[in-house]
């Protein structure tokens, strides 16, 4: 009975709310505080703003996963690497989201490269997948870009634009992934302390506002918090660097659905820097 209704739900999502919901991580902001900042980037930054992969000078790559509202069949898992070359860097993410009866997968590949000292560009082509028990699977390609602006070595700004011509799954309109439009600024206060936000807007939605901010107590340990305005839902975590491994436990609280736990394990190799 659980899977009926989990499958009828999916369903839902998938013909009525224009497949956005499943494939975005609850705890989605916490990895995406790294997109408005120099000092504090990681492999998942450029989920944000893929104009944020620019200032990536390690070989990087992460694992991040989650159990959201503690339900099996809304795992969330997804991969993130990074390559920076002297002709700009690339990027790859992968994520897969659901069950065996309802799934989403997605495949991207970013590029992004400076243009000065002040200002980067990114862009990133996706293939999405939606596979649904007993009514097939849908597929979709589209496109996202950002711009980035180093202001000062504190302060950034960016915006981001995620499928501005609307693409649909397989020319169904009522399986349409949504366009987004962002706009993001960081600060880093000390090297100890920054924050960061963003409003977003979402196609046929209300604004969405993420914030939050990270304190390092020192080289090894640091703390997230923040929230996230469009599910009224809170989000904190801590992170302890282990020599060139990363590894973070974060947990998302909705007052009515509960907590999503989550845990990134994340490494870099040698800079590259010229």
């Amino acid at each position: 009975m659980r899977k009926i209704v989990l499958g009828l739900f999916f369903l839902q999502v998938v013909l009525f709310c224009k497949a956005q919901i499943v494939r975005t991580p609850v705890t989605s902001a916490y990895t995406r505080l790294g997109a408005y900042t120099l000092h504090n980037i990681d492999a998942f930054s450029f989920n944000a703003n893929q104009a944020t992969l620019a200032n990536i000078n390690e070989v990087s790559g992460g694992i991040y996963g989650e159990r959201r509202f503690l339900l099996e069949e809304l795992a969330l898992y997804q991969v993130a690497f990074a390559l920076p070359t002297s002709s700009g860097n690339f990027g790859l993410q992968g994520s897969y989201a659901g069950s065996a009866d309802y799934n989403e997968t997605s495949v991207g590949l970013a590029y992004a490269r400076k243009l000065g000292s002040k200002l980067n560009i990114g862009a990133q082509f996706n293939y999405h997948s939606i596979k649904v028990a007993g009514y097939g699977t849908a597929s979709a390609i589209n496109f996202e870009g950002g711009l980035l602006f180093h202001v000062t070595d504190q302060f950034h700004v960016g915006i981001h634009t995620y499928n501005p011509t609307g693409t649909a799954f397989q020319k169904n309109e009522e399986e349409k992934l949504p366009a987004i439009y962002t706009a993001g600024l960081g600060y880093e206060v000390s090297n100890k302390f920054f924050i960061s936000g963003e409003i977003q807007k979402v196609e046929d939605e209300d604004l969405n506002v993420n914030a939050g901010m990270q304190y390092s107590f020192d080289e090894k340990l640091f703390a997230r918090a923040g929230f996230t305005s469009a599910t009224s839902s809170y989000f904190f975590g801590l992170g302890v660097m282990l020599k060139n491994f990363r590894l973070d436990a974060t947990a998302s609280i909705h007052s009515q659905l509960g907590i999503t736990p989550g845990l990134i394990l994340l490494f870099k190799g040698r800079d590259r820097t010229p």
